[in-house]
């Protein structure tokens, strides 16, 4: 086999699992992770069933791969705001407002973080190893509040209470953001966002000595 032929066998193997990931993304987006099923990705995507085993060997993998892309971007977007930031407290809320604005501008990424919990508030159907490894790329976009925390004289403890306050926040003003019901309060998300990020700024640097 040549090499220009094994290279067009890659790329058509690499489009066709992107079809099954976009249309998985379609398909959690209606009927979530509990319900969804390999059928109707597959019918979603133009395939067979069986076809998908070729490239996934379940729904939950694919559910996985999706949310993994995800918290890459994720990820490399926090880095990028923070990397223009030339003090602790810039890095901090450039952490903090780069993480609320990924989700503000991709709703559909905060969703695919909580398929899962759609048939109830306990996680079903990743192993446990692939749960701890996508756990660890949620926590990896939010090390740089932690980080800048510590910078401005947190303890390791509390930098960490303050990533996962930052965290919460943001996921609770997301939510109102993307079901309207922010609007019942006449509010802006972003404009809360930041003031929570500097609300928690002057705290900190209240804890330096």
């Amino acid at each position: 086999m040549t090499d220009r032929k094994i290279a067009r066998q890659r790329l058509l193997a690499e489009s066709k699992r992107q079809l099954i990931l976009d249309a998985a993304r379609e398909i959690f987006a209606v009927e979530g992770l509990e319900n969804a099923s390999l059928r109707s990705i597959a019918s979603k995507a133009g395939y067979t069933p069986a076809a998908l085993y070729f490239h996934f060997p379940s729904k939950e993998a694919i559910y996985a791969e999706l949310l993994r892309t995800s918290l890459h971007s994720l990820g490399e977007s926090v880095e990028k705001a923070v990397q223009k930031a030339t003090s602790a407290s810039e890095r901090f809320n450039e952490a903090a407002m780069a993480f609320f604005r990924y989700y503000a501008k991709h709703p559909s990424e905060l969703d695919l973080g909580f398929y899962l919990f759609r048939g109830g508030m306990k996680p079903k159907g990743l192993d446990k190893a692939t749960d701890q490894e996508l756990n660890g790329g949620l926590e990896a976009s939010l090390k740089p509040l932690a980080n800048a925390a510590r910078e401005m004289g947190a303890t390791a403890s509390d930098a960490d209470i303050t990533m996962v306050n930052i965290f919460a926040h943001a996921t609770g003003l997301l939510l109102l953001l993307h079901t309207g019901r922010i609007r019942m309060f006449g509010a802006s998300a972003e404009s809360l966002m930041q003031e929570y990020a500097w609300q928690q700024i002057s705290i900190l640097e209240g804890n330096e000595k």
